[in-house]
């Protein structure tokens, strides 16, 4: 009877823990943004998730550890003009993105045939990433803030603010680290001398500044720094045990391959002057992409790129359960402490009920024979 009941506790815990919600994230296919001759509709963008993925990713520039991430490809369109009939003739850009719960990472790859002017970054490709920091802040104009140049402050466009990361790979080495360092930081600045991936801010296309250093050009009192760190490639250099100066150009230019640029940055930062944009793990964050490319060789203006939206993307930053934001509300409220209190629940029920047996069991008395003799 008590194996009966103790079988019965178990078939009905089993029904109990099978009905937990699974952890694998099931990818959607994500529809094209609007295919539009010069128009927009943003409810159309697709969102990008960058799922939690600790310790597969080196910033090398290379893709190899994100081969079983998920992207999104994405046409390049005149960031002016959103016309398809004016699309980069390279190809398409996939974005992928993913977290380790302390930093963020970006992988941007976009199909293009090699070209490398050493210290000519208008004659090379470049990247760039803008994050929305101000609720008001829009995609359209950097931020959309009506000041100009000697009124644009902190205060007469607060709410508009974008943080913006910016590589341009003309001095930069390819597989080599670029980005935040020692010196620069040390200067409380986004800048970057050794390369070109600099940490700025903006409220307009022409209020845009590096971190720690206001519109009047004097360095803020601030904890300011460049947090991004960045590296480049391309399919058709020859892996070896790196590059050095010495050897740019590279590769023969005019070749047919992809470009890889990657990036990682803290999930949140010692910023303090809205400067920087704050990653929250269950939470979405608005981005855009911009590239330049050096096409027919003329060197690129900073007002001729593409981007791959016509308005902010949103950015999904996964907890480490595999559930999004979206989930975590209408979700079953059953979780691995529930099904731990369960088990250690049923495990004490058999204790009790053998402890109980033990102790009220019927207990025998030995038969103890006459004495003939009394």
């Amino acid at each position: 009877m008590l194996i009966r009941i103790a079988v019965a506790f178990f078939i009905s815990s089993a029904i109990i823990l099978s009905s937990f919600p699974s952890t694998i994230r099931i990818a959607e296919s994500h529809e094209e943004g609007a295919e539009g001759h010069g128009s927009c509709d943003s409810g159309d963008l697709p969102q990008i998730s960058a799922d939690y993925r600790p310790g597969i990713v080196a910033v090398d520039g290379k893709s190899d550890e994100w081969g079983e991430v998920d992207g999104v490809e994405m046409p390049l369109l005149p960031a002016l003009d959103f016309d398809d009939d004016e699309a980069y003739g390279g190809g398409r850009m996939t974005v992928k993105a993913l977290h380790d719960g302390r930093n963020m990472y970006f992988m941007l790859q976009v199909d293009g045939e090699f070209v490398y002017v050493n210290g000519d970054n208008r004659k090379c490709p470049s990247v760039a990433l803008m994050f929305q920091i101000g609720e008001t802040a829009s995609y359209h104009r950097m931020g959309g803030c009506e000041d100009m140049p000697g009124t644009c402050t902190s205060k007469t466009c607060k709410g508009h603010e974008v943080d913006i990361m910016h590589f341009s790979i003309g001095n930069a080495i390819p597989g080599r680290l670029y980005g935040g360092n020692p010196m620069d930081n040390s200067n409380r600045t986004g800048s970057d001398s050794f390369g070109h991936l600099v940490d700025l801010y903006a409220w307009n296309p022409h209020c845009r500044y590096i971190d720690g250093v206001a519109p009047s050009g004097k360095q803020n009192d601030s904890v300011a720094q460049n947090d991004w760190q960045g590296s480049w490639w391309h399919s058709t250099l020859t892996l070896h045990s790196g590059f050095v100066a010495e050897d740019s150009p590279y590769a023969q230019g005019g070749q047919k391959g992809t470009y890889y640029f990657e990036f990682s940055r803290p999930l949140r930062t010692m910023d303090r002057l809205q400067q920087d944009a704050q990653f929250v793990i269950g939470q979405s964050s608005k981005f855009a992409v911009a590239f330049w490319y050096p096409v027919d060789g003329k060197p690129w203006r900073g007002s001729q790129h593409y981007s791959v939206s016509c308005d902010w993307l949103s950015l999904e930053v996964a907890s480490g359960t595999g559930f999004s934001s979206s989930q975590a509300g209408s979700g079953s409220s059953w979780g691995l402490p529930s099904a731990l209190s369960l088990i250690l629940s049923f495990v004490a029920f058999c204790v009790s009920i053998f402890v109980g047996y033990m102790v009220f069991r019927p207990k025998s008395i030995p038969f103890t024979p006459i004495d003939d003799n009394l």
